[in-house]
């Protein structure tokens, strides 16, 4: 009898985790530890969320794609069992309401629909690790409160944003944490490295791509946005562990097109979380520092798209740990931060809840006075079609990627409208093969506030940059009008001009340089070991002129190989490139396609740092654009390799932005290998280290006495520091600047180039080199800029170039690339990159 309990004891124990497999588990009961006691690996939390679908029929599990690193992105529907029986049904009624669907709302399936977004900076732990509580508290029978919540709502839940970051973080952090978790904020387990967790795998930060949608992740999360368009969109981060835990409502600057009912309810939510604060003595704060302006983050885009966005901030951060000393002597544990964002989670869907007749209606309102009477003053932007053709492909596929609308203007008109280019009203003829976008439409707001040639903001004390208009981004040629047009869905652009005639090998192919579309094209004809030239100047052959900077690639540099012209055509296929196969090299004006001013092109062998020193967003940018935008290799070095630099197998060195240990060592060794033909590319901040070294030739420009502050920066009591402190500031704004279009680093671009500036470093104009690209006296163009730091922008360098022995030396005050939406800069970069120095 006891050997046969001791069997029966035995089987139990042995049969535990499957008996416990098929009943619903807390997250302290399915983990290796308690929620709070230490950071989850992704893999892990990835378990619960499966475990909690595969348990609860209130639950529908997705994986909406896959990070860089192939890890999983998912989001979570929550609801009761009957909405989650005709979840599709509701979502589409939803649509219906927004107009983004056909057909008639029904009013019994108006549902509330709140989304949840966690820890889209990976560092900020907390809200990943709140999201298993959360999604627990909902579908906890017990839980007879979020039982009756679900009734009329619909919770989406994306608990890891971004997860290349998470794991990043959470797995550092494991590796260091000692065993008695030391509060202490200044040992190792509170100082996180380089690059840390806060962006993605390429090393962007994901909060400002929501827009863009520059990133995998972004672009397959978005997909899934629109195809729910939330009422209430909460964004949960964490900031410096110091701070007390931040809610709505927001701080101003509100950009002017966010509705009063947008503005009131956050405020609404606010007092609901207040309120549980309170009862519990936890420190908060609102109205401060988070402003609702710039599109791109995850409370302004789904802001503009209808939808109450807000961001939730806990203290924390990467510096947090497992437990962290205050400045208070409290002591700040992750169970805190836990407990915090999941108070705020729940008292969101709470609100909701209480609210689901006034969202519905006011969400309903909000698409039909967006799709009736636009908001903004502008009605239709005009976008003309003789612009490049390859840039008018990615506008394109921005806007299909937001969901905006756009066609051809349904007959021929003429409208008095603002030109983007001089920023003067003219009159203007439509024609119909124009790409013209109305404010009338369903994201009409959106629309606005993406292509407002100037952004309306109601305050100049920012959180982030000012001016992002898309005409200036992708360098097109575009108006605004303030008269509506109507406009017939639909739009082809420009067909290629892929005169390629017959099988018959040409004597050469002709591609013009326009986009980065080309530049992508021209990395993969190096990779093919196929020789190209680019023409330095202008020239016409057989009637047509071509513009310098035009690809030539001629039968005769390529005569030893037997495959030439089927590998150039695949090519040109594959890239669908603008291309004239010519039969002659004889020019009607101009040099002849054999001339020495057809500079042949070397495929270069590029290298870039990153790494301590430097800023780990614009060496991601760097790092992005050559794997996922050229397809074309580069190396990648420590900061500190420059001490013992030689460069002997490298062409190309890049410096992305940041503060470089520039000591004598390492200037001398990148000047030597300059000296020697290496070319040197130096992107913003990073030119700081080389002012006043002797042969970089840079020096910050002279500062200038004459500057009067004007009268909003005349508040000199305590209280105004900070307003007067923008009298010097440039959050980011737009600025005209004038090219050398004779440089190849000005080939494709035009006499005017819009840069988007986000910092107030002034350089002098180079005293010997070129001076390719410089500020005049009245730059700026859209955006906020302190009174002090315009006057102080006048008459600067911006991009130039600066020739030393053998090589050159590239400098590129304003970063081309900054967060990657801005495509007319990529294309620039390019230039930089192929063009100048061959």
């Amino acid at each position: 009898m006891m050997i046969s309990l001791r069997y029966t004891i035995g089987l139990l124990v042995a049969c535990l985790p499957l008996l416990l497999l098929g009943q619903l588990q807390s997250p302290d009961n399915f983990l290796p530890h308690r929620l709070g006691q230490t950071f989850t690996p992704h893999h892990l939390l990835v378990d619960y969320f499966e475990h909690v679908a595969a348990n609860s029929k209130a639950v529908q599990l997705e994986e909406y794609g896959r990070t860089n690193e192939q890890r999983p992105l998912l989001l979570a529907v929550v609801s009761t069992q009957e909405n989650m029986a005709q979840i599709e049904a509701i979502r589409l009624n939803h649509l219906r309401r927004a107009g983004i669907e056909k057909g008639t709302p029904d009013p019994a399936l108006d549902r509330a629909i709140v989304w949840l977004s966690y820890s889209v900076h990976g560092n900020e732990a907390a809200g990943s690790e709140s999201s298993m509580g959360v999604i627990y508290d909902l579908v906890d029978p017990n839980n007879k409160a979020a039982q009756e919540w679900l009734k009329n709502t619909i919770v989406i839940i994306d608990p890891s944003v971004n997860p290349d970051g998470y794991s990043r973080y959470t797995s550092w952090y494991r590796g260091v944490a000692t065993t008695s978790r030391d509060i202490n904020p200044d040992v190792r387990e509170h100082r996180e490295p380089w690059p840390g967790g806060r962006t993605n795998h390429y090393m962007f930060d994901l909060n400002r791509d929501w827009a863009w949608q520059t990133q995998v992740e972004s672009q397959q999360r978005i997909v899934k946005y629109h195809q729910w368009m939330p009422h209430i969109h909460a964004d949960l981060h964490e900031q410096w562990f110091d701070n007390p835990y931040y809610f709505a409502p927001a701080a101003q600057p509100f950009h002017a097109y966010i509705t009063e009912w947008q503005s009131d309810f956050q405020t609404e939510i606010g007092k609901n979380h207040a309120k549980y604060f309170d009862q519990n003595g936890w420190l908060y704060f609102t109205r401060e520092v988070f402003d609702l302006l710039y599109p791109s983050y995850g409370d302004t885009y789904p802001t503009f798209n209808g939808s109450v966005g807000m961001t939730y901030e806990q203290g924390g951060h990467s510096k947090g740990g497992a437990a962290i000393l205050l400045p208070n002597s409290d002591t700040l544990t992750l169970y805190d931060r836990v407990a915090h964002h999941r108070t705020t989670s729940l008292s969101t869907i709470e609100i909701a809840s209480k609210s689901v007749d006034r969202l519905v209606n006011q969400f309903t309102d909000y698409f039909k006075r967006a799709a009736d009477n636009p908001t903004g003053s502008y009605k239709t932007y005009i976008i003309k079609g003789d612009n490049q053709q390859p840039r008018m492909e990615a506008l394109l596929q921005f806007l299909d990627r937001n969901g905006i609308e756009y066609g051809t203007a349904a007959s021929s008109s003429t409208v008095n409208a603002y030109n983007y280019q001089n920023g003067k009203r003219e009159n203007i003829s439509i024609g119909n093969n124009d790409l013209v976008i109305s404010a009338y439409q369903p994201r009409s707001v959106l629309t606005q506030v993406l292509l407002d040639p100037t952004t309306e903001v109601v305050d100049s004390l920012t959180y982030d940059i000012t001016a992002w208009s898309l005409p200036y981004a992708y360098g097109l040629n575009a108006f605004a009008s303030t008269t509506r047009v109507n406009v017939k869905k639909g739009y082809e652009p420009a067909p290629y001009t892929n005169n390629l005639g017959s099988n018959q090998t040409p004597y050469a192919y002709l591609i013009p340089w326009e986009s980065t579309k080309e530049a992508h094209f021209l990395a993969q004809l190096f990779k093919a070991d196929v020789q190209v030239r680019a023409a330095s100047t202008d020239f016409q052959l057989r009637g047509k002129q071509y513009q310098a900077g035009t690809l030539v690639i001629t039968q005769a540099d390529n005569r030893k190989r037997d495959d030439f012209d089927s590998v150039v055509r695949d090519i040109i296929r594959t890239n669908k490139i603008s291309v004239d196969a010519i039969t002659t090299g004889f020019t009607d004006n101009g040099p002849d396609l054999g001339s020495s001013s057809m500079m042949l092109l070397k495929a270069p062998r590029v290298a870039m740092v990153a790494g301590e020193g430097t800023y780990s967003n614009e060496a991601g940018q760097v790092w992005h654009f050559f794997e996922q935008r050229l397809d074309y290799p580069i190396h990648i070095y420590y900061p500190d390799d420059l001490e013992s630099w030689t460069g002997e197998d490298i062409d190309i060195l890049i410096l992305p932005e940041g503060y470089y240990p520039m000591n004598d060592g390492a200037g001398e060794n990148i000047k030597n290998w300059v000296r020697s033909g290496g070319k040197l590319i130096a992107i913003g901040d990073a030119l700081s280290s080389l002012v006043g070294q002797d042969g970089f030739g840079l020096s910050y420009k002279s500062a200038t006495s004459d500057n009067e502050p004007s009268p909003p920066h005349q508040d000199h009591s305590y209280a105004g520091a900070e307003r007067r402190s923008i009298a010097d500031a440039i959050p980011g704004a737009i600025f005209s600047v004038k090219m050398d279009t004779s440089h190849p680093l000005a080939f494709g671009l035009g006499e005017t180039y819009f840069s988007l500036k986000t910092g107030t470093s002034a350089y002098e104009p180079l005293s010997s080199g070129w001076n390719i690209g410089t500020i005049g006296d009245d730059p700026m163009i859209s955006g906020f800029v302190g009174s002090n730091a315009k006057e102080k922008m006048k008459n600067t360098l911006v991009y130039g170039v600066k020739r030393h022995g053998g090589g050159q030396m590239v400098y590129l005050v304003d970063n081309p690339l900054y967060r990657g939406f801005w495509e007319n800069g990529t294309f620039l970069f390019s230039n930089a990159l192929f063009m100048v120095g061959n």
